[in-house]
């Protein structure tokens, strides 16, 4: 944005979610928003899930609107509700991403598996020919499991409360890439060189462990893809039992750029 004036000129981006507390974007894109000159602002629109059909329906007919991002809990709710898709948001089931078209159409993408990883590597994890556990089959989970596979993990382990979740994402997984080793697993991380939480659990006091913190060994990478708080249960197991911690803000650092452009910045 030029200024810190919002005027009768100024587009607008939004960020839906349920609630927003946590959403770290809209500072950052408006930053982008800035460097790039653009009289272009983010907002937070806190939708309840009874509400999101209805609101995305609207968001058609806003005719200053360029985009969204999308995040907990309706990253999956959103797909079916898209005009189109790209490759990667229809193969991992779930979207992270809007782009509003003058015309009202609106053209869903999926970035957090691509920011995940991007993430690992700007921090010198090399998910290449590790093995590595992810706990998790929602949105965000599932787009990283296919951003691993592409990056040339040797395994993957899935875990999740609901099995037939993971066991349909394993089959979409092999299709994808027919040779990668995709296994069921449980609570026990053991054996693994990256664990990755790709759930919610850990975001509000009193949650359950997300993986059973007692399996963590000082030779593991554990990554969260929660971003608020920075230390999550989790995280916080696992430093003291001497892993290295990767925080969940690297996954939305290393791909704001790539939202920026998705919507037309």
């Amino acid at each position: 944005m030029l200024s810190n004036t919002i005027t009768g000129k100024t587009r607008l981006l939004g960020i839906l979610a349920w609630p927003t507390d946590h959403v770290k974007a809209p500072p950052a894109i408006n930053r982008i928003a800035a460097e790039r000159g653009r009289d272009t602002v983010m907002v937070p629109f806190a939708v309840h899930p009874d509400n999101f059909e209805t609101v995305v329906s609207s968001l058609r007919h806003i005719a200053s609107l360029d985009g969204c991002i999308v995040t907990v809990p309706h990253k999956q709710a959103v797909l079916p509700l898209c005009d189109s898709l790209t490759e990667q948001a229809r193969a991992v089931g779930a979207v992270n991403i809007l782009q509003r078209r003058e015309d009202g159409h609106l053209h869903g993408g999926q970035l957090d598996g691509i920011g995940f990883v991007n993430g690992l590597k700007a921090q010198g994890v090399d998910p290449a020919g590790k093995c590595v556990y992810l706990v998790g089959a929602g949105g965000a989970a599932s787009a990283i499991a296919f951003a691993l596979a592409e990056a040339g993990v040797a395994s993957l382990t899935l875990a999740n409360r609901s099995r037939h979740k993971i066991e349909a994402l394993k089959i979409r997984l092999l299709t994808f890439r027919p040779d990668l080793q995709v296994v069921i697993g449980d609570a026990d991380p053991s054996g693994n060189d990256i664990i990755i939480n790709g759930t919610t659990l850990g975001m509000h006091e009193g949650d359950a462990e997300p993986l059973q913190f007692s399996s963590l060994k000082p030779e593991m990478v554990v990554a969260e893809v929660i971003m608020e708080p920075r230390m999550t249960p989790l995280l916080t197991a696992a430093e003291k039992a001497g892993c290295r911690i990767h925080y969940g803000s690297h996954m939305l650092e290393h791909q704001l750029q790539l939202m920026a452009d998705f919507m037309k910045l």
